[in-house]
């Protein structure tokens, strides 16, 4: 998740993804319009991507994957899949659901053992006005999915550390599970962090899990997440800081060995949702 618009959430979204790969079958499920996406760019092929899994017809889990398409991983050897809207540009939009449930169902369908979400919503807009309001924000229904670690994004600048400080007091008046979750500090430039940013990274350790910093790369600002493989060492190893992080604040919260993944309940005739049992055949 982001703070605002621009904090490196798809970034840190794939690092996250590409750590995982060694570990165990992990996809990338990408919520984000199209056009506002850079996944299709980054993973591009002629899978059929979200819109060959349409939200009211059964699908299996051979379909899931088939529709996933397949990123090229910094190892090589552990790949793992991005789910996306593969459309043209000059297609119709494709209407994506915002109910986090209804991705948990995707990500049941398909089986995978992790599973990372590159939510497009802004994060503290969204807990201030569920605040207000009284309804349940999406931040908050995507921190109560079972086994579920927020990971807030910030760019590492005085704004970003400034837009992550109102995030973190937003979400601890909101009640949400402060202590599970990660914070990505994005660097955006070459050089140490500014002061600031690192006194509100001291002053805002105690309130969170971790605070992982992700560090400058050029081929990310030039090439994306296109191919993992030649991004720097660093930025690998902060990759699996933030996968470590997040494994660590899944343990404390649900123990060492973390319940089993939902799987979806039987298809009925005539319905739209089927809904998830959460016992499962395998493991996270």
């Amino acid at each position: 998740m982001g703070a605002i618009g621009g904090s490196g959430r798809s970034v840190v979204a794939g690092l996250l993804a590409d750590a995982f790969a060694a570990s165990g079958e992990t996809v990338l499920l990408d919520l984000a319009p199209r056009l506002t996406s850079p996944w299709p760019r980054w993973t591009p092929g002629t899978t059929g991507g979200l819109a060959a899994l349409p939200p009211d017809q059964p699908a299996s889990r051979s379909q899931a994957r088939a529709a996933a398409a397949t990123a090229a991983s910094s190892g090589g050897l552990a790949a793992w899949q991005v789910l996306t809207d593969h459309l043209p540009w000059h297609a119709p939009p494709l209407v994506l659901p915002d109910e986090p449930e209804a991705w948990e169902q995707l990500a049941a369908i398909g089986g995978w053992q992790a599973v990372v979400i590159d939510t497009p919503h802004p994060f503290t807009h969204d807990v201030m006005t569920a605040h207000h309001t009284g309804i349940a924000g999406l931040s908050a229904r995507w921190c109560s999915l079972p086994c579920a670690v927020p990971v807030l994004c910030a760019a590492a600048t005085g704004d970003g550390i400034a837009e992550l400080q109102t995030a973190v007091l937003a979400a601890e008046a909101a009640g949400l599970p402060l202590a599970r979750i990660v914070v990505a500090l994005v660097a955006i430039g070459d050089g140490r962090l500014p002061a600031p940013v690192k006194a509100g990274a001291t002053m805002l350790q105690p309130k969170v899990g971790a605070i992982i910093h992700v560090p400058y790369d050029e081929r990310i600002r030039s090439h994306g997440l296109s191919n993992a493989a030649r991004l720097k060492p660093r930025t690998l190893a902060a990759g699996r800081e933030l996968a470590e992080a997040a494994l660590s604040s899944a343990h404390a919260s649900w123990g060492q060995t973390l319940p089993h993944a939902a799987v979806p309940a039987a298809y009925t005739e005539g319905t739209t949702y089927r809904g998830l049992a959460h016992v499962a055949d395998h493991p996270r």
